[in-house]
């Protein structure tokens, strides 16, 4: 696993669905956001509000990819996240 350095974030895209919930099989899978991605680690210096698991929209064009194991990982500072997606 990657343990990021002061104020970096490591973050993992989620793979798009190929299969509806009640149980489709889509042909083409579907586009999900190029700016969404679940938080894998935080650096020590990161606020307190960032934490492994939430899902969390990043600038476009930001942070450097990274592969680990057959993975896809971004590794990006803080700043580069604009938000945190909270479900309801």
């Amino acid at each position: 696993m990657l343990k990021p350095l002061q104020d970096y974030v490591v973050l993992k895209k989620e793979k798009a669905e190929t299969i509806t919930a009640s149980g489709i099989l889509l042909t083409s899978p579907q586009e999900q956001a190029k700016n969404e991605a679940i938080v894998q680690a935080v650096g020590p210096q990161c606020d307190e509000l960032l934490k492994k698991g939430q899902k969390v929209i990043f600038k476009e064009y930001s942070g450097t990819h990274y592969t680990l194991d057959d993975e896809d990982y971004m590794i990006l500072k803080e700043e580069d996240i604009l938000a945190i997606i909270e479900e309801e």
